[in-house]
């Protein structure tokens, strides 16, 4: 058996340990942090006060009073806070306090994952239980048994469920909640940051709904939103719920002394500036804890990786630690083995747990002593939620992040300053998007018919009425607008696409057990969805066996596979309408409609972790358009100067290669939501450019914060570029150099203005 020692032994072991010691490139250490607390509220219920400090709670984190306060002043709140500092206490007193001295108060609580609604409401049950309270807290989700779910609608005094249940399943049938609708004094709405996107514009319009009905029935519902740390969370929920938001971020919650380290694999090879795999290091990293006793969380993006991590891991279970020691943790387990992983960590017998971000959001896991993340996360947020599972109310924690060769890990690692100085990432959306706006709208025609002079929530809808109208979808009568058609809108709207055809994926990898996965817009299946591509849905790899594009359906099988496809668009893109433009030195900067018409050609087999290239093939599907907005950049020609054009052209795929990893830092999207196209020569002005365009018809915002960020974005992809120390381009930035081409695409990619060596950028 182990001996277990302490983490700052292992800390000290690390620092000088030269197998690790000389791949960190920066040692962070956060303070500890005293907790800041306050009495009860005077108002706060007696049978509440004890059943808390029966829990040992004898006093509320500041941030937890000030919460409680707006909410009973009547304010709609939103609540930012580290990860494990109780924001759910934000939410849960106010409620309950509301239920003790009103027993027909409802609240909807809304997660935007089964696992914290579950999580929830066990809280929740308990609460009750212990207060003697005749509280009736419920899941209501698609895993609802059908002969409980009417009990739920008549008595719940808090419904627990996500935005697409609340979507599909509970506002066409309102005629069927009315008592609860009457009585909606609260909607909660936790993890606020990840309503961004196509995503977040949709839930935006489904609270439009929600509020609709609400106000046919009477109430007027308070919004309490907890968020993790992002830029604009004031602006978020507002945008989402429409009503003034009060900000709360006076955090009071106690933390112990965080070591937070950037980790950078290794180069195996020079000329390639190749690193050894993520995975590796991130396994030999948590041997160094696991084996030490130190209960320890990774964090991988797929799970793939998180199978492959435990297969890692399992010899060190054989020779030192035992059987169940270390356990994976994904979507795709059984809620009871996740259940029984989740209570395996707060009591300790559970050492290692390998997870994806299902483990990200608050699902209550105790706290860790080690964390560490295999890649960057994608967004900064995310790594501090993953970063906060590691960090005891006392005591000394660790969080180590290894970085993979793409340019968005290699930004992160050499950017410490980027992590722990600022938050950049502001979360979009935009509910008025055209096509979203007119889909939610045809679910609220069939929900409640319109009158002459409604609005939608603050947009105008008188032309998409008459629209829907000569449509018809709505029939005009005696001043107010019916559904007419036969279909149920809800069914065919998907909150994760603003696509209204989109390509169903179905799963025939057990035969006659056909189901369906998931389902992705056209345009993205184009590069996504073609025959042979590997498909990655919720971090299982399938490959695609057949694309019927008329039918829209793909048929994907499982496989284990170590690569990924890469397809490639023929793109042409034409500037519709130019709305903004800026000129900075002999750079313009413009924002925009534009038309984007893309086949794809060809895709790639590339290995992971080396990015070689194995494999390649044809993919013949038809051309798509796209309506959308974009951002872009053209450079006056005397900034390529007399290089040529083929020298030129290879300048701009370089430079496009890193602004795509890049760019999505400062938008807080994913890489594939923004697509970068590079122009020898744009249609629209004969210059050298590069397009950033929103890969959702109407766009969601995302290309907008580019144009406003487009400054800082280039000068950051240009000390990527200049801090790379490959000689001639890399995965790492500018992308490999291909067989044949000049050895020149990195310094191309950094061509400056030749007046007195002025960057581009200043």
């Amino acid at each position: 058996m182990f001996r277990k020692r302490d983490i700052s032994e292992i800390l000290e072991q690390l620092r000088h340990d030269e197998r690790f010691s000389r791949n960190i490139v920066h040692w962070e250490t956060i303070p500890a942090r005293e907790a800041r607390t306050v009495p009860f509220p005077p108002d706060l219920d007696e049978r509440i006060q004890a059943m808390l400090r029966k829990r040992g709670i004898t006093s509320l984190y500041i941030h937890q009073e000030t919460s409680y306060r707006h909410v009973r002043e009547g304010k709609h709140i939103v609540a930012v806070t580290p990860t494990a500092s109780g924001k759910s206490m934000c939410y849960h007193l106010p409620v309950i306090q509301a239920l003790t001295e009103d027993p027909q108060a409802r609240a909807l609580y809304l997660f935007p994952t089964k696992a914290l609604a579950q999580d929830q409401k066990s809280e929740l049950l308990e609460w009750a239980a212990e207060m003697g309270l005749p509280i009736k807290s419920e899941t209501y989700d698609g895993d609802t048994p059908a002969n409980i779910r009417q009990m739920i609608r008549k008595a719940g005094n808090i419904i627990i469920t996500n935005p697409d249940m609340l979507h599909s399943g509970i506002l066409p049938h309102h005629t069927k909640w009315v008592s609860f609708f009457e009585h909606l004094k609260y909607v909660v709405i936790d993890e606020l940051h990840t309503y961004r996107g196509v995503f977040g514009s949709h839930v935006a319009n489904v609270i439009r709904r929600l509020k609709r009905i609400c106000a046919f029935y009477g109430s007027k519902p308070q919004f309490i939103c907890t968020s993790a740390t992002i830029a604009n969370p004031r602006e978020l929920a507002e945008q989402l719920t429409e009503e003034p938001v009060t900000l709360v971020d006076n955090n009071g919650a106690p933390s112990g002394v965080k070591h937070f380290l950037f980790y950078n694999p290794p180069v195996v090879n020079r000329q390639l500036n190749i690193r050894r795999s993520a995975t590796l290091e991130a396994r030999d990293l948590s041997e160094q804890f696991l084996g030490n006793g130190i209960q320890t969380i990774l964090f991988a993006r797929s799970r793939v990786r998180v199978e492959i991590l435990l297969t890692y891991l399992q010899e060190l279970v054989k020779r030192k630690l035992g059987p169940k020691t270390i356990q994976g943790y994904r979507g795709g387990y059984l809620p009871s083995q996740r259940r029984a992983i989740e209570q395996g960590l707060r009591r300790g017998d559970i050492l290692g747990v390998v997870s994806t971000n299902a483990l990200e959001l608050g699902v209550d896991i105790g706290q860790l002593q080690a964390c560490i993340i295999t890649g960057y996360p994608g967004s900064v947020a995310s790594t501090w939620q993953q970063a906060g599972r590691a960090g005891r109310r006392q005591g000394e924690s660790v969080v180590i992040l290894v970085g993979s060769s793409t340019p968005l890990d290699q930004y992160v690692i050499q950017h410490p300053e980027y992590f722990l100085n600022r938050s950049p990432e502001a979360a979009r959306i935009n509910p008025d998007n055209l096509i979203i706006l007119v889909d939610h709208i045809k679910c609220a025609a069939y929900e409640l018919p319109f009158a002459e002079g409604d609005r939608f929530g603050r947009a105008e809808i008188a032309e998409i009425l008459e629209f829907l109208t000569e449509e018809q979808i709505l029939h005009h009568s005696r001043g107010k607008w019916f559904w007419m058609n036969e279909s149920f809108p809800a069914h065919n709207i998907s909150l994760r696409s603003a696509s209204q055809e989109n390509v169903v994926i179905v799963d025939i990898t057990v035969r006659g057990a056909e189901k369906v996965i998931g389902e992705m817009d056209r345009f993205s299946a184009l590069t996504l969805l073609h025959e042979e591509a590997i498909y990655l849905h919720q971090g299982t790899q399938y490959q695609v066996e057949k694309l019927d594009y008329e039918e829209k359906k793909a048929y994907v099988r499982e496989v284990q596979v170590d690569y990924y496809t890469d397809a490639q668009l023929a793109v042409q893109l034409k500037v519709l309408e130019e709305d903004e433009s800026r000129t900075h030195w002999q750079t313009t900067y413009g924002f925009g409609e534009v038309a984007v018409n893309a086949m794809a050609t060809i895709f790639k087999k590339i290995k992971f972790e080396t990015h070689e290239n194995i494999g390649s093939g044809p993919i013949h599907l038809p051309e798509e358009e796209l309506h959308t907005h974009a951002a872009w950049i053209s450079f006056s020609e005397s900034v390529f100067g007399e290089i040529g054009r083929e020298e030129a052209e290879r300048g701009l795929v370089g430079l496009a290669h890193v602004l795509r990893h890049v760019a999505p830092l400062f938008v807080m999207c994913d890489p594939q939501d923004l697509h970068v196209v590079p122009q020898r020569k744009a249609l629209h002005s004969g210059l050298p450019s590069i397009f950033f365009y929103d890969r959702y018809p109407g766009g969601v915002g995302l290309s907008e914060q580019v144009y406003k960020e487009m400054e800082t974005i280039l000068l950051e992809a240009e000390k990527l570029i200049a801090s790379c120390p490959c000689d001639a381009g890399c995965p790492s930035c500018v992308g490999a150099a291909e067989e044949g081409g000049v050895e020149k695409s990195k310094a191309l990619a950094l061509v400056r203005v030749a007046q007195g060596g002025t960057p581009y950028v200043s």
